[in-house]
C-alpha cells in the first residue's frame, strides 16, 4: 500500500483545506465526534481529532512505560494514524513537538541526575528507562516503541515534501534541526543509534534465521524467545525505520535488514505461534500464547497489542500478510471472547482470570482493525468500543482506529 510522494503532497494540500480554520486551542477539546459509522471520514471528524490533539502534552519521562503503552505513546500512534488519512500541518507540528520531547528525554541525552545513568549493560545506553530507580536499570521490549515513534515522525515528514525546507513551527529548542527535513534526519539517525547501540547490540539476539530472542544476560527472559507483544514493539520500530529510510533513499542495506527481521518473526508467528481451530459458530479462529513455545491462552490486553502490530505489518504491504490470515482474529473476538454487549473474556480462548486476563466491559481498540476483514463485525465492534453514530469519544486510541477503518471501508475495502 505504498503511496507516491506526489500523492502524499496532494493529500497534504487537501487536508490543509479540510482543517481550516483550525481552532488554536490551548486546552484539550472535550471529545472527538463521530458523525456516522458509514461513508467517508468527514471534515468534522478530522477537525474534532485535530482540535483534541492540540491540547495533548508529552510526558516528562518513560516511567511506567509512558512512551510505550502509556498515554504519550498511544497519543503519538493515534496522531500518526490520522495523519495518514488526512495530513495537516497542525497535526504534523504536534507530532514533532512530541518527538522532540521524547528524544530529549533519552538517557544518554538527558543531563544527570535524571539521565546519564549506567544501565544493566554497564554503559550509559541510548534508552528510555521505565523504572529508572531500580538497580540495575533494566530494559525490554518497551524500547521498541520510542524508536518506532521517532521513525514514524521521520516517515511522516519525509512523505510530505512540501515542508522539507520550511523551518519547524515550534522552533528548535533542542537543536535537533531547524527545518522539517533536518528534524526528520535527526529522528531517524537517533532511532538507528538506539537500535545499533542497545537493541541489537545487547538486548536481543537474532538466531534461527533472524528470530528474536532476548540475549543470554538480558534482565528479562534471558536467552528465551521475545514475547509476541514485545516483538510487536520492536517491529513497530523496525517497520517505521525501514519505511523512512526507503523514502530518504539513504541506506538500502539497513532497510533490507529491518525487513528481514520483520519477515522472519511474522513467519514464526504464523507458522508456529498460532493454534487454528473452528469456533462454535463454525468460523475459523485463532488462539496463541504470550511467548513461544506456548500457543494458547494469551490475555485480552496483550492480544490487542499483538493484533495492532499485525495490522501495521499488513497495512504496510511489505510482508505478504493477507486479509484472509487476519480475518480469524475477528471471528475469535466475536464468537469466542465476546460474552455479551460490551462484555469480553479476559483471554483469547474465552476464559477469564485476573490482571491482564480479567474480563472487560469494552472492546480493546487493537481488535477494531480486524473489522476490515470481517465486515459483519464492524458495527458490533465499534459499538463495543464506544463508537456510535453521533457519539462523542474521549479514547484517542479507539477514535483514531475507528477513523482508519472507516477510511479504508470508504475507499472500497482495499483488503487483499
Amino acid at each position: 500500500m505504498k503511496e507516491s510522494i506526489v500523492k502524499q503532497k496532494n493529500l497534504l494540500n487537501l487536508a490543509l483545506t479540510i482543517s481550516l480554520p483550525l481552532a488554536c486551542a490551548t486546552a484539550q477539546a472535550a471529545a472527538m465526534t463521530v458523525d456516522s459509522l458509514d461513508g467517508p471520514v468527514t471534515r468534522n471528524e478530522i477537525q474534532s481529532f485535530v482540535d483534541f490533539a492540540q491540547g495533548l502534552q508529552p510526558g516528562a519521562s518513560n516511567v511506567d512505560n509512558e512512551w510505550a503503552q502509556g498515554r504519550s505513546g498511544e497519543n503519538l500512534k493515534a496522531m500518526a494514524l490520522v495523519y495518514d488519512i488526512a495530513p495537516s500541518q497542525p497535526l504534523l507540528d504536534k507530532m514533532v513537538s512530541f518527538c522532540d520531547a521524547l528524544l530529549s528525554e533519552r538517557n544518554d541525552i538527558l543531563p544527570a541526575p535524571a539521565g546519564q545513568r549506567v544501565i544493566w549493560t554497564g554503559r550509559i545506553d541510548p534508552v528510555w528507562p521505565n523504572k529508572p530507580d531500580v538497580s540495575p536499570i533494566q530494559t525490554g521490549g518497551e524500547q521498541g516503541d520510542p524508536v518506532g515513534h521517532l521513525g514514524s515522525c521521520a516517515r511522516q515528514i519525509l512523505k510530505t515534501t512540501a515542508v522539507y525546507n520550511q523551518k519547524v513551527a515550534g522552533g528548535d529548542p533542542f537543536h535537533f534541526g531547524a527545518t522539517y527535513l533536518q528534524r526528520a534526519k535527526t529522528y531517524l539517525s537517533q532511532a538507528d543509534k538506539t537500535v545499533d547501540q542497545h537493541i541489537l547490540k545487547s538486548l536481543i539476539k537474532l538466531t534461527d534465521g533472524n528470530r528474536m530472542y532476548f540475549a543470554a544476560n538480558a534482565p528479562y527472559k534471558a536467552g528465551l524467545p521475545v514475547p509476541w507483544n514485545q516483538q510487536m514493539m520492536f517491529g513497530y520500530g523496525f517497520l517505521n525505520l525501514a519505511q523512512a529510510h526507503e523514502l530518504l533513499k539513504d541506506d538500502p542495506a539497513r532497510v533490507k535488514r529491518y525487513d528481514q527481521i520483520l519477515q522472519a518473526n511474522l513467519d514464526w508467528f504464523l507458522q508456529s505461534g498460532l493454534t487454528r481451530y473452528t469456533d462454535k459458530a463454525g468460523h475459523p479462529a485463532y488462539d496463541w500464547g504470550y511467548t513461544m513455545p506456548d500457543t494458547s491462552g494469551e490475555d485480552n490486553s496483550h492480544g490487542s497489542l499483538d493484533t495492532a502490530g499485525l495490522y501495521r505489518l499488513y497495512q504496510s504491504g511489505r510482508y505478504g500478510l493477507k486479509a484472509a490470515q487476519l480475518a480469524p482474529i475477528a471471528n475469535t473476538v466475536l464468537d469466542v471472547m465476546r460474552l455479551g454487549d460490551r462484555h469480553y473474556a479476559g483471554r483469547l480462548n474465552g476464559t477469564t482470570g485476573a490482571g491482564n486476563s480479567k474480563d472487560t466491559n469494552y472492546l480493546r481498540s487493537g481488535y477494531l482493525f480486524t473489522a476490515l476483514f470481517q465486515p459483519s463485525a464492524y458495527y458490533t465492534m465499534m459499538s463495543d468500543a464506544g463508537i456510535q453514530d453521533g457519539s462523542n469519544v474521549s479514547r484517542i486510541d479507539a477514535f483514531s482506529r475507528f477513523l482508519a477503518v472507516k477510511a479504508a471501508r470508504a475507499a472500497g475495502g482495499k483488503q487483499k
